[in-house]
């Protein structure tokens, strides 16, 4: 056995000029001096006996024995953390930090009526929120920056243990005044394809409209450009077409003071599933169920 073992604050260094790709910046997300980083990683090279990181004037490049460490130094990391969640789930539950990433659908609907709610139940909850797309979300997780993730499915999500919350129906939103403006409900093949608007790349509700439509012509018509649910409605309302909501963003009031109408979307799957996500194994899987819990109950107080 090698006697010399990498130090937490080593690894942390490393992973930080991964994942910035710049000693300053590695440097201020470890809220330590540039030369405090550079040293630091000097050290854990020199006792490996290796180059992991490739320096030049422009470009930080790692190694491909770089690349492996880190990987390595991501699951020795979040072990470590675990380590300390450990003694705080075996106290009482839901207090202290909890990190949880929000996909950009589901947070400005649902985290209104989920953060009052959680400050009056769990005053000693710090929740820390970061918004992320689902792909970004997964990674997080898998590197130990979130240790929650509240998201929708299905996605490819890996290894990991999840909660259902509720089903979100899907809507189709089209200006008001469109002469084929049915009473009720919209099949899939009444929708036209030429005046489809979808989120662009990365936002998985994309995928989850396009699945429910099931159908293939679809994808390739579909003009994805919004960023955002409500630069989508702000493109329905302007007359540039119609689009697919989520029921909790119209619950949350995204069709105020438009001139959008909304029906609900027929066919067999027209809904996408909201879920809590965590690691397999985490000690926190208890305060993770509860916390679902407490999501669930908030859901059908305001249906």
């Amino acid at each position: 056995m090698s006697a010399y073992m990498p130090t937490l604050k080593q690894l942390q260094y490393l992973v930080a000029l991964k994942e910035q790709g710049h000693f300053g910046r590695a440097a201020e997300s470890c809220f330590v001096t540039q030369s405090t980083l550079s040293a630091g990683i000097r050290e854990l090279e020199s006792l490996i006996g290796t180059t992991l990181v490739e320096r030049t004037r422009r470009v930080v490049r790692f190694t491909a024995l770089g690349d492996r460490i880190v990987e390595k130094a991501y699951r020795v990391l979040r072990e470590a953390e675990e380590l300390a969640a450990i003694a705080q789930a075996a106290g009482k539950p839901l207090c202290g930090d909890l990190r949880m990433s929000v996909i950009p659908t589901i947070a400005p609907f649902l985290l209104p009526r989920l953060l009052p709610h959680l400050r009056q139940e769990k005053p000693e909850l710090k929740l820390y929120l970061r918004e992320e797309t689902s792909p970004s979300a997964i990674e997080s997780l898998r590197h130990g920056h979130a240790d929650c993730v509240l998201m929708a499915l299905p996605f490819a999500t890996g290894e990991v243990e999840c909660e259902h919350l509720f089903n979100d129906r899907l809507f189709v939103a089209f200006p008001k005044d469109d002469p084929r403006d049915p009473p009720s409900t919209i099949a899939p093949d009444m929708i036209d394809e030429t005046r489809l608007l979808l989120l662009e790349d990365g936002h998985c509700l994309k995928d989850h409209a396009l699945a429910a439509c099931n159908r293939p012509e679809l994808r390739a018509e579909a003009t994805m450009m919004g960023t955002s649910l409500h630069t989508l409605v702000q493109m329905v309302d302007n007359g540039l077409g119609l689009t697919l909501l989520p029921e909790m963003a119209i619950k949350g009031g995204i069709l105020e003071h438009t001139n959008i109408a909304a029906r609900p979307l027929l066919s067999d799957h027209a809904s996408r599933e909201i879920a809590l996500v965590w690691r397999k194994g985490s000690p926190r899987e208890k305060e993770f169920r509860m916390l679902a819990e407490i999501l669930r109950d908030l859901v059908r107080q305001g249906d």
